[in-house]
């Protein structure tokens, strides 16, 4: 009979001398349902590591995965979460040389009742963020929840200014306006379904102080004005349009996300805007600071 078992479920030792479960790392999901402000946690049954405590869904990696995929596969195989029912918010790692643990933090999009699918759970619940710290908590969780409860309070959101970036580079944009507008939104879109995600220090979050905080995964906006208005959005680009004045649009959104716990950033080199939208609460980063994210632009006709 073949060996089933994946070659990731092993105990490593890392440089700190500790003994951790995982070949390749292992990775975990703080599902947050904002509806609720509960997260989901896992009774561990009595013979696991640190029996009879509380702690999010996780395991060991497998090889080649990455850490968003393990977390998800574990979450679904010890607690039954539905495909495509969480939305990724950030990354954290916490290192211990040679070894890594990643918690992804995600925003509940479906909810759903969490089901125990395999032997590992007593129990499976949805507990309320300032309950959480009255549960016996695993160990590691216990010293992670203070870093990663931060994490839990504001979405990451970007609002670009088309005209800005599309105008940074003299490609022949000004042929066509809407063409280049309709690019940079295509551009924006392949961004998001990046899996790798958006660094933490593009963003300019607050929770980038939070140490062990690897990637954020924003909401993006794109304002567009004059010719440009009309495209359509894209799965993961909110397209909108300006009917004035574009800045007072950018403005006006970026001030929306930040009443409404986003993490703003407003991507701008126009320093009237900048200075405007640190006013309503958001960051600011350089048009080229974005476009250094893209690959090339293969269609890109330089003059």
């Amino acid at each position: 009979m073949s060996d089933l078992r994946n070659a990731g479920d092993a105990w490593v030792t890392a440089t700190d001398g500790e003994r951790y479960w995982g070949r390749f790392g292992a990775a975990g999901l703080l599902a947050h349902d904002r509806s609720l402000d509960a997260i989901l946690l896992q009774h561990r049954v009595t013979w696991s590591d640190h029996g009879d405590t509380w702690g999010i869904p996780g395991g060991a990696r497998h090889e080649g995965e990455s850490a968003i995929d393990g977390a998800i596969r574990e979450s679904q195989e010890e607690a039954g979460v539905p495909d495509d029912s969480v939305t990724p918010r950030y990354t954290h790692v916490l290192d211990r040389g040679g070894w890594t643990y990643t918690t992804l933090i995600a925003d509940v999009a479906t909810p759903f009742a969490p089901r125990i699918t395999d032997p590992e759970s007593h129990a499976l619940a949805w507990v309320p963020v300032g309950e959480v710290e009255r549960l016996p908590l695993h160990p590691a969780f216990a010293a992670s929840w203070q870093l990663l409860r931060p994490l839990l309070v504001a979405r990451p959101a970007v609002v670009v200014d088309a005209a800005n970036v599309v105008g940074s580079v003299p490609d022949g944009w000004w042929r066509d306006r809407r063409g280049a507008a309709e690019r940079l939104r295509d551009r924006l879109e392949d961004l998001a379904l990046d899996a790798a995600g958006i660094r933490g220090g593009f963003l300019d979050l607050p929770d980038t102080r939070v140490p062990g905080l690897d990637r954020a995964y924003p909401e993006w906006t794109m304002v567009v004005e004059g010719v440009a208005k009309g495209i359509e959005s894209s799965p993961r680009v909110r397209v909108v349009d300006a009917p004035g004045l574009g800045d007072d649009t950018i403005v006006a959104e970026a001030a929306a996300l930040a009443a409404s716990d986003h993490a703003v950033t407003v991507v701008t080199s126009d320093a009237e805007l900048k200075a405007r939208a640190h006013a309503v609460g958001a960051a600011t980063r350089g048009a080229k600071k974005l476009l250094r994210l893209f690959p090339a632009d293969p269609s890109a006709s330089a003059t």
